[in-house]
């Protein structure tokens, strides 16, 4: 519990968390609130601190979205050491959500504004029988997939672009234009095959409709030069359908560890942030 005289603290958390039992990391305002990882988590801190904190996320993630590795910005007055706070939080906190790290930062310190790029894989089980297994955390697409074509496509993708084709409709950002660092396909058809994808910043529903996109090629729908004429296209219409969200996991956010003071943009702009990831 908080005591009088303790001053606010900031912290840095690391979150794992399995999206299935979520509405998204965004905690949401309303009669009925949904169930978020943004509000599991404040309310344990209320339960350990006894008071209402502060916590941003790196991305916010969409409903169903999972993350090996969100990063958090909590600022809560406690004279609790981090290992401590660590301890109190997970023993407090369900299941489906857990922080594999905790230390404590610079005074003020935004996980959001500190970000300066992200690690999401989407999972694609390619069996010809589905695997019950693998529910939770991939897509099971029954056709057998086409890997170097989808590679060669996925490559297509990488680098500074408009992206406006593979963007959700009803979003709302200054720009659509992001830098992709790495957009890769890896793992074998009628098996597991991952499509990792590294950038400053994405779309909503980018990564998963990059996706659906890979896959309309993978199945030879499409040939691999559609890639760049849908990108070149800026027409959400012409791309593919989007991938189900168990298949997206945040990966890793990359940030500054906690170093930059409050109110300095450290990383990515805030617009630049997906809705899944603030989108994957």
């Amino acid at each position: 519990m908080t005591h009088a005289g303790d001053e606010t603290r900031s912290f840095r958390l690391v979150l794992e968390y399995e999206g299935a039992g979520f509405e998204g990391w965004q905690a949401q305002a309303g009669p009925r609130p949904s169930r978020t990882v943004q509000g599991v988590l404040t309310e344990a801190v209320e339960s350990v601190t006894g008071e209402t904190p502060r916590v941003r996320g790196a991305g916010r993630t969409d409903a169903g979205v999972h993350a090996a590795a969100q990063i958090a910005s909590l600022h809560v007055a406690t004279a609790l050491p981090p290992e401590r706070l660590q301890a109190a939080l997970n023993a407090r906190l369900p299941d489906d959500v857990a922080v594999r790290g905790c230390g404590e930062v610079a005074p003020g310190w935004d996980a959001l504004r500190a970000a300066r790029g992200k690690h999401y894989r989407y999972a694609i089980w390619n069996g010809l029988h589905r695997s019950p297994l693998r529910t939770a955390t991939t897509w099971w697409v029954r056709e057998a997939l086409d890997l170097a074509a989808m590679g060669q496509a996925a490559r297509t993708f990488e680098g500074r672009h408009d992206f406006a084709a593979f963007q959700a409709a009803g979003s709302s950002v200054k720009t659509t234009t992001r830098t992709v660092t790495r957009c890769e396909i890896g793992g074998e058809a009628r098996g597991e095959i991952r499509l990792e994808v590294e950038g400053e910043g994405f779309l909503r529903h980018m990564v998963r409709n990059l996706a659906g996109t890979l896959v309309e090629i993978g199945r030879g729908r499409w040939p691999v030069e559609r890639a760049g004429e849908i990108l070149a296209s800026l027409d959400r219409g012409k791309a593919g359908p989007t991938a189900p969200a168990p298949g997206l996991c945040l990966m890793r956010v990359d940030d500054d560890g906690g170093v930059s003071p409050a109110g300095t943009p450290a990383g990515a702009r805030a617009d630049s942030v997906d809705s899944e990831a603030p989108v994957g």
